[in-house]
C-alpha cells in the first residue's frame, strides 16, 4: 500500500527534531571539554601564583583579590545564568585553585548547615577544611592557637542587631586577630518537619530565629510552643527524634536532615540578612571599594562622642555601623565599635584615625576589607 505524503512529512518532524537535539547535545559535550581544559589551565596558574606568595610568605587567601576576580567576571556577564549561579561556580573554581596552594582550615560557630556554617562555605567553598566549633568565643580561640587559618563569626543581623558575643571576643583579643573580609548572608527561614503542619506541637531553632518569625509562628501554628535550642541546624536535628515537632532552619538543613519544607521563607522581614566577619592575622590589601572597622573608648564626659562623630563628618567619612557595648571593666563606661568607607590606608582614613588617637582613651583599628556584595548583586 502506497504511503500518503502526509504520514511521510508526520514520520520525518520526529526524526527531525532528535537529529536536531542530538547535534545541540554534540555542541554542549564539546562545549564541556573545552570548559574543563581552561579550567585546568587557571588552575595550573593558579599553582604557580601560589608558589610565588611561598617564597614571598604571602598569604593564600586574598579577599581583595577574590573580589576583583568577581567584580570582573560580572561586570562581564551578560547572561542568561544569573548573577547567583555565576558566583556560585566561580566560588567553587577560586575554592579549589585556593586548595592547590594550600587547604586552609576554616573555623566556624557549628554544628553543620548552620547559618554560620553557611557563610563560611559562601566565602570559602568545598575545598576547605571546616572546623565545627561549640560558641563564637571557641573560634577566636582556634585561630589565636592557630589551629584554623581564618574564622567566620556574625557581627550583625538586620532584625536582631549586634551579636554580643563576637564583640566581647574583640575586646579579649584586640590586637590578635583582624577583620579581612564580611559575608552578607539572606537568611531565610524554612519550617521544616516529617508531620503536617497542622499536628506540630512543638517548633525547635535558634532563640534568634524564633524571634525573627514570631509574628508568623503565631499566627500559622497557635497551638504549639517555643523551644530555644544552640543552632538552627541542632534544632532540624531534634526534628528526626520527635514526634509532631518542627525546625526553623535553612533549606540545606532539610536536605541534610531529610526533612520535609512545610513553609517557605518565613521570616517577618523580607530583608532578613546576617553580617558576617572573617577574622585572620592581618587584614586585606585595598581594593577601591573597602570599609575599615575599628573599636574606641573615650572618656566618661559630656560631647566626647560627639566630638569623634563630629572628626568623621570633618573629613567626610561615612559611617556605616556603630554600637556601644559596656566596659566591664569600669563600671558605666562603653566601647564605641564602627565600621565607615574606606581603607586605613586611604589619606582620609589616616587623617581621622590620627585624630581618634589624640581624643580616645584606646583605638584599635580591628581591620579594613572589601565591601561585601549581597546575595544577587
Amino acid at each position: 500500500m502506497a504511503r500518503s505524503k502526509s504520514d511521510s512529512n508526520s514520520n520525518s518532524a520526529p526524526d527531525k527534531g532528535a537529529s536536531n537535539l542530538a547535534a545541540l547535545r554534540g555542541q554542549i559535550d564539546k562545549l564541556d571539554l573545552n570548559i574543563l581544559e581552561l579550567l585546568n589551565k587557571r588552575a595550573s596558574v593558579a599553582a604557580q601564583i601560589g608558589k610565588v606568595k611561598e617564597d614571598q610568605g604571602g598569604n593564600v587567601f586574598s579577599a581583595a583579590r577574590e573580589e576583583e576576580v568577581l567584580t570582573n567576571v560580572l561586570d562581564a556577564h551578560k547572561g542568561p545564568l544569573s548573577t547567583i549561579t555565576v558566583k556560585a561556580i566561580f566560588r567553587e573554581l577560586i575554592s579549589g585553585s585556593r586548595a592547590i596552594q594550600k587547604q586552609q582550615k576554616i573555623a566556624y560557630l557549628g554544628p553543620e548547615y548552620s547559618y554560620s556554617h553557611l557563610a563560611a562555605i559562601q566565602r570559602f567553598g568545598e575545598a576547605s577544611i571546616y572546623n565545627r566549633t561549640a560558641n563564637i568565643a571557641a573560634v577566636f580561640e582556634e585561630l589565636n592557637r592557630k589551629h584554623a587559618d581564618f574564622g567566620v563569626v556574625p557581627l550583625e543581623n538586620s532584625t536582631d542587631g549586634r551579636v554580643v558575643d563576637t564583640l566581647e571576643m574583640f575586646m579579649r583579643f584586640p590586637d590578635q586577630v583582624k577583620i579581612c573580609s564580611e559575608i552578607r548572608l539572606r537568611v531565610r527561614h524554612h519550617l521544616l518537619a516529617n508531620c503536617a503542619q497542622a499536628e506540630v506541637r512543638r517548633v525547635y531553632s535558634k532563640e534568634q530565629a524564633l524571634s525573627q518569625c514570631r509574628n508568623w509562628l503565631s499566627k500559622n501554628l497557635p497551638n504549639a510552643t517555643f523551644h530555644p535550642v544552640s543552632s538552627t541546624a541542632d534544632a532540624a536535628r531534634l526534628v528526626q527524634t520527635e514526634p509532631n515537632v518542627a525546625a526553623v532552619a535553612s533549606r540545606e538543613a532539610a536536605v541534610r536532615y531529610n526533612l520535609g519544607i512545610l513553609a517557605e521563607n518565613i521570616a517577618d522581614s523580607p530583608f532578613n540578612e546576617t553580617r558576617f566577619a572573617v577574622i585572620g592575622a592581618t587584614d586585606s590589601t585595598k581594593t577601591g571599594t573597602d570599609k575599615t572597622a575599628l573599636m574606641f573608648q573615650i572618656a566618661h564626659t559630656p560631647g566626647s562622642l560627639a566630638d569623634v562623630l563630629t572628626a568623621f563628618k570633618q573629613n567626610k567619612i561615612n559611617l556605616t555601623w556603630i554600637e556601644s557595648f559596656p566596659f566591664r571593666e569600669a563600671k558605666g563606661e562603653y566601647v564605641f565599635f564602627v565600621d565607615f568607607d574606606g581603607h586605613r590606608e586611604d589619606t582620609r582614613v589616616k587623617k581621622v584615625l590620627a585624630v581618634l588617637e589624640d581624643m580616645c582613651e584606646s583605638v584599635t583599628v580591628l581591620g579594613s576589607f572589601p565591601l561585601a556584595r549581597a546575595d544577587g548583586e
